[in-house]
């Protein structure tokens, strides 16, 4: 009793915040990223035929954010790869997880509580990533609040918005999965904690950042490891966003289904007089049909 009554939270969380990263976090990260990596359509085939693109995709999951980071700031694109021990361990995880004899490596880190444990770790360095990089865009830029958040964004869910460049070093373009416009819950979550961290970072928020990494890690680990646990591709944030977004944005979704609605049951009332009804389609097909048949009668007379 006595040993947790000294052990406070805040010294907790500080202790928590300077638990180093590499190489057992980074690791985990890499292992996770590359797994995503895999699960995608032809990135099987794609190893077998095109290593080097291969290699690159995998790079750009491990690193995406350190890139998109420095693009913001205005730093060498390619500084983070000065970091040899990352690169090798990146490129170690993808080599086993591609080529292993038999899939060994795969089969083993995609066993489900084995997975759940890296999920968990990744978690970790998302939020690590999201502090340091608010806290270096604080550095150049002391008052850019916006500069901040969208560096703190990037940092936590940088692969996720480079979804599209790695799709064209695969031979695949979908714009239609823009992680802007289909948000994931890491996506989402990055955003709202660089806005906790910002406010943290500009003294707006009075708490500590360690107490603040311990506990937005936490809920990261949390919800992230349920998630992947019950195969579930929901968001914590999708019913508070359903209540909070149609009165600030209105939504489009919610304006078409009740239009639409609305419309049929006025097709119900008035015999599909509305412009937007089923029935009010089949006289403009029979005027058109009559049309055609006076033509063709027209025709045969002439002839």
């Amino acid at each position: 009793m006595e040993l947790l009554s000294a052990l406070s939270l805040g010294e907790l969380a500080l202790s928590f915040s300077r638990v180093p990263l590499f190489p057992v976090f980074d690791l985990s990260y890499f292992i996770v990223s590359i797994l995503y990596l895999k699960y995608e359509p032809g990135a099987v085939e794609l190893s077998r035929r095109h290593p080097m693109a291969s290699w690159l995709c995998a790079m750009l999951h491990c690193f995406g954010s350190y890139i998109l980071a420095d693009l913001l700031l205005g730093e060498p694109l390619i500084d983070y790869f000065s970091n040899n021990s990352s690169v090798l361990l990146a490129t170690a995880v993808w080599y086993l997880i591609f080529f292993c004899p038999l899939d060994l490596f795969y089969k083993c880190v995609c066993f489900l509580p084995v997975k759940l444990i890296f999920v968990a770790m990744k978690e970790v360095v998302r939020v690590r990533k999201i502090a340091v990089g608010i806290h270096h865009a604080h550095h150049h830029y002391h008052h850019g609040w916006f500069v901040m958040i969208a560096t703190g964004w990037v940092k936590g869910s940088g692969v996720a918005l480079m979804s599209n460049i790695e799709q064209l070093l695969r031979g695949v373009w979908k714009p239609e999965t823009n992680e802007i416009l289909h948000m994931s819950f890491p996506t989402k979550a990055s955003l709202y904690g660089a806005i906790l961290f910002t406010l943290q970072q500009t003294r707006w928020l009075p708490v500590s950042k360690a107490s603040l990494i311990f506990i937005f890690t936490m809920f990261m680990v949390s919800f992230k490891v349920f998630l992947t646990a019950t195969h579930s591709h929901s968001s914590p944030f999708d019913v508070l966003e359903g209540y909070i977004c149609p009165v600030l944005f209105g939504t489009a979704w919610g304006g078409n289904h009740h239009h639409d609605n609305h419309g049929g049951s006025h097709g119900g009332s008035y015999g599909g007089s509305g412009p937007g009804s089923p029935h009010s389609a089949l006289p403009a097909k029979s005027k058109e049909e009559l049309s055609e048949g006076s033509r063709k009668k027209k025709t045969k007379k002439a002839d």
